[in-house]
């Protein structure tokens, strides 16, 4: 009997469960199988595949390298054969269930209420979950199935994951009209030493992501508060005597004054990123085509 005659599609399921749980009473519940059974599958799939394909851990299971290659083709094949069930036209109006988007914070204020507001225009039916943009945990997420699309800048996405670019952004300085460097016309020198205000929603700390551009030219910036969101910074910039670079199009409306520079920072894009997994996806790729048509 050859490997193909020993696969079937029920076997494809429990691995993705698997894949997306990284634990057997979970996958279980999730396919209203017993436990046992998934193991059963499980056997049989490690033994079409000559791979152990999930480790064993102390709460579940870690893939091996080749489980998360092969989760690739398998997503790609029961895709297909829901395809293949479907019906021949793609009806927004139609679509149920739930898509998770993680997005950076300022994605959150620029990025989504558009979205959001076409989504539930055009697929009523449609649940949708926003969740926080975690960088350690990203490939985690969007391997598993729980997060369906991410909305955030390059370097916060693995190089394997197929982007969209949304459009061009470029940072700049502000402070609260009342601030002292408002009344000035300072050099970069002097606005390196002025009191920063830095977001970091990433990870806490006091590195600001212009920080190498400030480097070219041979200066370093007096950070003194590191804030856990772009939304916060113009409520602390509005109490103290202070700057922050802000992406543009997240201070529109606001109490904010631009203080001229020399130099302008390099401008950065904002993109759209998913899993290769969802490469064929009709709901993917007709929710990014309502995000790249916003711009």
């Amino acid at each position: 009997m050859s490997k193909l005659d020993r696969l079937d599609i029920k076997q494809l399921r429990v691995f993705q469960a698997l894949i997306r749980e990284q634990n057997a009473s979970k996958a279980a519940s999730e396919l209203g199988m017993t436990q046992q059974a998934v193991s059963e599958h499980l056997k049989k799939l490690r033994d079409v595949f000559d791979d152990r394909l999930f480790l064993r851990k102390t709460n579940g299971f870690v893939p091996t390298p080749f489980a998360e290659e092969l989760s690739i083709g398998v997503n790609k094949l029961l895709n297909d054969f829901k395809a293949l069930l479907a019906p021949s036209s793609f009806d927004p109006k139609t679509i149920s269930g739930t898509f998770v988007i993680a997005a950076t914070d300022y994605a959150q204020q620029v990025v989504l209420p558009e979205l959001i507001a076409k989504l539930r225009r055009q697929a009523p039916h449609l649940k949708l979950i926003v969740r926080d943009f975690e960088i350690d945990k990203l490939h985690e997420l969007m391997q598993s199935g729980k997060v369906n699309l991410a909305i955030a800048f390059p370097d916060y996405i693995p190089d394997s994951y197929p982007i969209v670019k949304l459009f061009e952004e470029h940072h700049v300085c502000v402070a609260s009209p009342n601030a002292s460097i408002a009344q000035s016309n300072p050099s970069l020198a002097e606005v390196a030493n002025y009191p920063s205000i830095i977001a970091s929603p990433s990870r806490p700390n006091f590195k600001g992501s212009i920080d190498d551009w400030f480097k070219q030219f041979g200066l370093n910036r007096n950070i003194v508060v590191s804030a856990p969101c772009f939304s916060i910074v113009p409520l602390y910039l509005e109490t103290t005597d202070s700057i922050a670079f802000l992406p543009s199009r997240a201070i529109k409306d606001l109490n904010l004054i631009e203080i001229a520079l020399e130099q302008s920072p390099d401008k950065f894009d904002v993109i759209a990123a998913w899993h290769p997994r969802y490469n064929e996806d009709v709901l993917q790729k007709w929710v990014v085509s309502l995000l790249v048509e916003s711009d």
